[in-house]
């Protein structure tokens, strides 16, 4: 019988090195008795194969449909060889080329394989805190430059010893080139130190770090992409101290518990979001508070949920089995700072908040905070898309040039697209400090050099101000592309969605530089990629004393008084009038009438505040967001009873606040409870914008509706809105790869910029 002999070239694109995809090729070549090699290349993966015809195409087949968990291929290139008489399957070296085209794994959790070794006594990584395998255990944090081999990340500073080395060299191990291999005998390990460095004579270093924690000390633990900070979450006085010393008065923490069972003793858990908690990528999931608990009312004040995380470090699980309902595990860092990856760092910067260091030898390239994730509205949704998902790129509909986006100004990311990809990166942070400019600088350098992408345009802000557009401009030699916040927010969505313009835009946040130059933020948009008009938007206040009116919501809700009620807002009968000195109210109205620093807003954010204000809630935050985030836990039900609006038409048409400002007034001088009046106005926002988007449809034909901005980080909002437009027979088209507030916009900066320069 005769066999028909062929040999194929494949050239395999995607996620496909640090997953073990090397190895699931040698074993699919073993059992399709198949000849030939494999090796990375700084493009990905190449394969040369031969073999009998139908076992060539089943081999094809399977390597597409069996590929390795975290192996993710976006494009296979097969070409027709010359047999060449290959006598056996191998795995080669990998091979550098000038194009690097590679996708990276982002770090992942321990995997089930080693976490059953870690606990097994006679495995010979018995408790060893850096136990991986090619499934899991670190990657992005990790590595200076493709290919992804271990000369490339800051595991070449440990050489293996001959165990570690065989299984590294065995094709038919679980470990065969998982780049961090180790074992206690040649690899990193962990150091127990005071805050003022000395070293503590500790047996096993983890089972002290846990005493200490039991006994209500701050412990700073080196993890996988940065520092935490650590402290019992059941011990009230820890959590408290924590806190103060940290300057992180009232943001919830993040807490972290062993299992799901722990979990479930404090918080709900949908089997949604228990799939969450337990992938891989193991973000911060957003649960709902049991009532009561044994933890600490410090770790989440005013909020009726948590953000809980499950291990996703060897280290993590020791820590963890020694019976704790939940830690406190808070980025290492003082608020507003970026998360510390270095040793001597952590010294310097943490000491006075930390009583003691759990150290390791293995560096951290680059940080990677903890993603932050809710399920709501049927889908997963971003708050902060960070450690676990990063580097893995948003997949565009078409190629586009090489393009560095620039972020905004808060919650920074940047991106970076290379043919059909966009590389968005990391959560970076609020750029109001050196150190996280720095960082953010950094972050832009490394990722140019592992994504071998040299940008021909930059995109930008319109704010003058934010170091990020500052950053842009001072770039010489590219063509620079300013893009309007709130148009970038909806592009983003449009880019992951996939979609072509134009859409009808919502795009609601607290502060974006509009073309007039005010500050917008309750936009309704007709989109497109290259261009927008704008439809509607709140009507202008005052925002007295600019930016300081964020820190100070009682100085929105003397805005929204005085253009309602005028000089007789000094005789309502309301709480914020009463607990803030007249004097400055007075002050307010004066900057207000005189247009002293009190640029115009049109801000959704804002008026949320405002509103937040005036109901008694809160005068004063501690972070961004806080009184909108107060006024969305207030409602305790869904309610049909909106307040009073309208709207003037014209070239656009103007949303007027004074007649829900009215309304909310006239609910609190009748005593209503202010869950109510919360309740209340959250319908009405919801009706309003339905309502009008109804109006623009027939204006525009347009039935495609895009939500952006971090207004809709509100779940109520959000699942609201979409439910009425949905019923109103519009697409919704919402975030679900990348988060609906600012760290979003780079997304969209880069979209708007490659269309403006393609015509």
């Amino acid at each position: 019988m005769t066999y028909d002999y062929v040999a194929k070239k494949l050239n395999i694109n995607g996620i496909v090195q640090g997953v073990g995809f090397r190895p699931f090729v040698y074993k699919l070549a073993s059992q399709y008795e198949i000849k030939g090699d494999v090796s990375n290349t700084s493009s990905g993966v190449v394969i040369h194969i031969e073999g009998i015809r139908d076992n060539i195409e089943s081999f094809c087949r399977d390597l597409a449909e069996k590929s390795p968990p975290l192996a993710h291929i976006t494009d296979t290139s097969i070409y027709p060889e010359t047999v060449k008489g290959f006598k056996k399957f191998s795995i080669e070296q990998s091979i550098g080329q000038a194009a690097c085209s590679t996708l990276i794994s982002p770090d992942v959790s321990i995997c089930d394989d080693c976490l059953r070794e870690l606990f097994d006594p006679d495995d010979r990584r018995f408790q060893y805190p850096f136990i991986n395998c090619t499934n899991c255990g670190p990657r992005y944090t990790i590595i200076s430059d493709i290919p992804y081999d271990r000369p490339k990340t800051s595991m070449k500073h440990f050489k293996m010893c001959k165990m570690c080395q065989d299984e590294y060299d065995d094709p038919e191990n679980r470990r065969f080139h998982a780049q961090p291999n180790a074992c206690k005998e040649c690899g990193p390990h962990v150091t127990l130190y005071d805050n003022s460095g000395k070293k503590l004579d500790a047996r096993n270093s983890v089972e002290k770090t846990a005493e200490l924690l039991k006994q209500g000390y701050t412990v700073a633990i080196k993890g996988l992409g940065g520092f935490h900070l650590a402290v019992d979450a059941a011990n009230n006085d820890a959590v408290a101290t924590l806190r103060s010393r940290k300057h992180r008065e009232e943001k919830p923490l993040a807490i972290m518990s062993c299992d799901i069972k722990h979990i479930r003793k404090y918080a709900y858990v949908q089997p949604e979001e228990e799939e969450l908690l337990k992938s891989f990528h193991r973000p911060i999931v957003i649960l709902k508070k049991k009532e009561p608990n044994s933890l600490s009312k410090q770790v989440s004040p005013r909020n009726r949920y948590f953000g809980v995380m499950l291990p996703y470090t060897p280290l993590h699980y020791l820590l963890l089995s020694h019976n704790f309902t939940a830690l406190i595990m808070t980025s290492g860092n003082m608020s507003e700072e970026p998360i510390c990856i270095d040793n001597e760092d952590a010294f310097e910067r943490l000491s006075k908040i930390a009583d003691y260091f759990l150290i390791h030898n293995r560096d951290i390239y680059l940080r990677s905070d903890d993603s932050i994730v809710k399920y709501t509205a049927g889908d997963t949704r971003f708050i902060r898309r960070s450690r676990g998902y990063i580097p893995v790129p948003v997949f565009l509909k078409k190629k586009v040039a090489q393009i560095l986006a620039c972020g905004g100004g808060l919650k920074s990311t940047i991106c970076l697209t290379k043919g059909n990809n966009a590389f968005i990166s990391q959560h970076i942070g609020d750029l109001d400090n050196q150190e996280t400019y720095e960082f953010y600088q950094l972050t832009i350098r490394h990722m140019k050099r592992i994504l071998d992408i040299d940008p021909v345009i930059v995109a930008h802000d319109l704010h003058p101000d934010y170091l990020s557009t500052i950053y842009a401009l001072e770039q010489q030699n590219i063509k620079k592309v300013p893009v309007q916040h709130h148009h970038a927010h909806i592009v983003s969505c449009m880019a992951e969605n996939r979609l072509d313009g134009p859409v009808i835009g919502l795009s609601f946040d607290g502060t974006g530089y509009g073309t007039d130059g005010s500050i917008w933020g309750g936009e309704i948009l007709i989109s497109e990629d290259k261009r927008f008009e704008r439809a509607a938007h709140l009507s202008y206040v005052p925002m007295p004393g600019s930016e300081t009116a964020i820190k100070e919501p009682w100085r929105m809700a003397v805005s929204y008084l005085y253009d309602a009620f005028g000089e007789e807002l000094y005789s309502l009968d309301l709480p914020v009038l009463k607990e803030i000195d007249e004097n400055k109210i007075r002050f307010i109205v004066e900057m207000i009438s005189k247009q002293i620093n009190s640029p115009s807003t049109s801000s959704l954010g804002r008026f949320f505040d405002g509103i937040a204000a005036i109901i008694g809630i809160r005068n004063y935050v501690v972070f961004e967001g806080q009184a909108a985030m107060e006024l969305e836990m207030l409602v305790e039900k869904n309610t049909n009873k909106t307040y009073d609006f309208e709207w003037i038409s014209g070239d656009m048409h103007k949303i007027l606040l004074q007649p829900i400002v009215c309304g909310v007034v006239n609910d609190m001088s009748k005593g209503v409870h202010p869950s109510d009046i919360s309740s209340k106005f959250h319908a009405t926002v919801i009706k309003l914008f339905s309502e009008l988007c109804d109006v623009i449809r027939k204006e525009s034909g347009l039935n495609r509706i895009a939500l952006s901005g971090g207004v809709f980080q509100n779940s109520i909002i959000l699942s609201g809105l979409m439910e009425k437009l949905e019923e109103k027979g519009f697409q919704v088209f919402t975030h679900t790869q990348v988060s609906a507030n600012d760290g979003g916009i780079s997304l969209g900066q880069a979209m708007v910029a490659a269309a403006a320069c393609n015509g």
